[in-house]
C-alpha cells in the first residue's frame, strides 16, 4: 500500500514537471527565435517574436522591445516608448532595463535630464547584479552634490515597483 502511494506520487510529480516544461518551452523558444533574428539584424522578425511575450509580461522581451525603440531598429525611433518598455521590465527586477533607465535619465533621452533619478536606477541595477551600473553611478556621483546623492540613495532604498 505504501509503495503504491509512493509510485502514484512519483508519477504525479513527473507529470507536473513535464507539464511545466511544456508550458515554458514555447515562450523560451519564441524569445530565442527573436534573439536570433535580432542578432542577424532582422528586427521585424524579432519584433514579431517578442511582441506577444512583452505584452504578456516577459521582462526579457520587454527590455529588448525597449531597445528596438531606443535604437529605431524595425520601429520608428521613440525614446518615450523605449522608456515605457524599460519601466515594465525594470519593475520586475530586470537589471539591464534599470541600467538603461539610468542612462536615459543621465542623458535626457525621452525624459528631462535628472541625475538623482539616474543614480537611483544605477543603484537598483547594481543591486540586481548589473556589472556596468556601479561605474556609471560612480562617474555620475562626481557631478552631483552630496544632497543629491543622499536623495538618490533614499529613493533607491524606498523604490517599489509601480502597483505594488
Amino acid at each position: 500500500m505504501r509503495e503504491d502511494r509512493w509510485f502514484i506520487t512519483l508519477r504525479l510529480s513527473v507529470a507536473l514537471a513535464l507539464s511545466i516544461v511544456c508550458l515554458v518551452e514555447p515562450a523560451w523558444a519564441d524569445f530565442q527565435a527573436g534573439m536570433e533574428a535580432y542578432n542577424r539584424g532582422d528586427f521585424k522578425t524579432a519584433l514579431r517574436e517578442w511582441q506577444p511575450l512583452a505584452e504578456q509580461g516577459d521582462a526579457r522581451a520587454q527590455f529588448y522591445f525597449g531597445l528596438l525603440y531606443e535604437n529605431g531598429d524595425g520601429v520608428p525611433l521613440d525614446y518615450t516608448k523605449a522608456r515605457q518598455w524599460y519601466e515594465k521590465a525594470a519593475t520586475q527586477g530586470d537589471a539591464k532595463a534599470q541600467l538603461y533607465l539610468g542612462l536615459q535619465s543621465s542623458f535626457g533621452q525621452g525624459v528631462p535630464m535628472d541625475v538623482v533619478d539616474a543614480y537611483m536606477w544605477y543603484s537598483l541595477a547594481a543591486g540586481n547584479g548589473n556589472a556596468h551600473a556601479p561605474g556609471y553611478r560612480a562617474d555620475l556621483s562626481r557631478q552631483m552634490t552630496p544632497a543629491q546623492v543622499t536623495e538618490a540613495q533614499k529613493r533607491a532604498r524606498e523604490w517599489k515597483p509601480k502597483g505594488k
